[in-house]
């Protein structure tokens, strides 16, 4: 069986003890947080996805052939069968899906290899195709959306949870990740420190530690600091997830912390409900928007210099930025007036 973060063990040769077994379980919960649960969850169903192709055309997955593995993304490109192609950035993300677990299993793959890179690049240059954008979450838009909610528990959750969504432009993983204090639970992702002036949200993104300054409204009833400390007041939780779940009724707060995917949920259905694109059918409404379309929104409504939206998104590049941003001047400068033409 091979070594991988589920199952890692001492070597062979190396005899057992109780300091030496209780380490080997620490090394095992620092592989698991190297990636996200999601990323392992994917690496693993794109293992599965090769090892079924490999036995249905006779082959063994391992060791890792470059020529075997060029057929493979050949395939995913342009199927023989009726499976349908799969766009140039799932086909790579299946690719470090396989060099991951090539790895786990002491047989590395080396992406670089000319073979595989040729058929890759092979690939993106015949089916590349602009990446498709949802839509942006405007001023006006989650105005409305906060107005289709209630003011029962749940209503004050997520009303918390869209606003500072939007004012903090956050990933749906961090906002439900967020505990009250630091180190309140082992699988918190970030804490809350509220000031009379706004919230400093702390938090372990993708991209590492970075803190984001979430100031007060004009206003209560649209300010995200003011809807996170009535959420907090009536819900009484004062220790450990802030986003926890709440009973079917709206009317009790439950232990567990919200998942990632309420957070998408709750943006679809608040789309419908306040009417956003209502001149489109509804399934074409739905797939515009997502939980990118609360950091897309901020990034394209906030009037303040480049600079600051870049550090608010926590992106390392202005280019980055650029691609959330959906409604900017793009010709603020103009480089064939100042050519002289």
């Amino acid at each position: 069986m091979p070594k991988t973060p589920e199952n890692s063990a001492l070597p062979d040769h190396i005899a057992p003890s109780g300091p030496l077994d209780r380490l080997v379980d620490t090394a095992r919960d620092y592989a698991r947080a190297a990636a996200s649960d999601n990323t392992l969850a994917a690496y693993g169903t794109d293992w599965k996805h090769f090892t079924r192709w490999c036995r249905a055309k006779g082959v063994d997955p391992l060791p890792p052939s470059s020529e075997l593995i060029g057929l493979y993304l050949a395939d995913l490109a342009a199927p023989r069968d009726a499976a349908p192609a799969l766009s140039v950035a799932t086909i790579e993300r299946r690719l470090s899906g396989l060099v991951w677990n090539c790895a786990q299993r002491g047989q590395p793959l080396d992406r670089t290899d000319r073979h595989i890179a040729s058929v890759l690049a092979g690939i993106r240059r015949k089916h590349a195709r602009p990446p498709v954008q949802k839509d942006a979450i405007l001023p006006d838009d989650i105005l409305a959306m906060i107005a289709t909610l209630g003011f029962d528990l749940r209503g004050l959750r997520d009303r918390a949870i869209l606003l500072l969504g939007y004012a903090g432009a956050l990933r749906r993983s961090e906002i439900v990740s967020l505990d009250v204090h630091k180190d309140d639970t082992p699988d918190a992702g970030g804490w809350v420190e509220i000031f009379d002036d706004g919230a400093v949200l702390t938090l372990n993104a993708k991209t590492g530690w970075r803190e984001v300054e979430v100031g007060r409204g004009s206003s209560d009833r649209t300010c995200p600091v003011h809807a996170l400390e009535h959420w907090l007041d009536f819900a009484k939780i004062e220790f450990g997830p802030i986003f926890t779940r709440t009973s079917r009724d709206g009317k009790r707060v439950l232990d567990a912390r919200l998942s990632d995917k309420h957070v998408a949920r709750l943006i679809k259905r608040c789309v419908l409900d306040a009417g956003l694109r209502a001149d489109l059918p509804e399934k074409e409404r739905l797939a515009l928007y997502s939980g990118h379309s609360l950091r897309a929104g901020l990034a394209s409504s906030a009037e303040v210099d480049e600079r600051h939206v870049q550090k608010h998104l926590g992106h390392s590049s202005a280019e980055m930025t650029r691609q959330y941003q959906r409604r900017r001047d793009r010709f603020r400068v103009n480089l064939t007036k100042a050519a002289g033409l």
